[in-house]
């Protein structure tokens, strides 16, 4: 959120460079990333766990979410609908984050670490690694953010003498 504060509301749609995500690109992603994560895991979760290997729960090392070193393509595409006003998007990435908070406090009482489903990049992440993957998604995203904000150009407000 105080990376996306200092992207200036009417630069909030601007690339800097014709290949990165505008800052309003950057947190329609987050959010769509993060509903879907919280309904994978809610119906997960209403289900018997499947088991699976050991070898098959093997997963990349969460940091690798964190480090902007590979670009990785999203595997789900951008709507348009989902990209909003600066103050819209925000609201609606807190509220978004929000549920993720209250459904972790609605199941802190199961051991959900049998449940695991597969992440298109890492591998299969049990129940709280995907939750752990959310933090390490905004991380590698709050770098994207304070990386455009550099290259951004940037707004000089005049002042008028009266």
């Amino acid at each position: 959120m105080r990376a996306a504060d200092q992207i200036p509301s009417a630069n909030w749609t601007e690339r800097a460079r014709p290949q990165q995500w505008s800052a309003a690109e950057i947190v329609a992603h987050l959010i769509c990333v993060e509903r879907a994560i919280l309904t994978n895991a809610d119906h997960i979760v209403q289900k018997s766990p499947r088991h699976f290997p050991l070898w098959k729960r093997a997963h990349l090392p969460m940091w690798l979410a964190e480090v902007r070193l590979l670009r990785l393509k999203s595997p789900a595409a951008l709507e348009p609908a989902v990209i909003g006003n600066k103050e819209e998007q925000l609201g609606e990435l807190r509220e978004t984050r929000e549920r993720a908070f209250a459904f972790l406090a609605e199941t802190e009482k199961r051991d959900l670490r049998v449940y695991c489903w597969k992440h298109p990049f890492m591998g299969r992440l049990n129940f709280y690694a995907w939750f752990e993957l959310i933090a390490a998604h905004q991380i590698r995203h709050t770098k994207q953010m304070q990386d455009l904000e550099q290259r951004l150009p940037k707004v000089v407000e005049s002042s008028q003498i009266q």
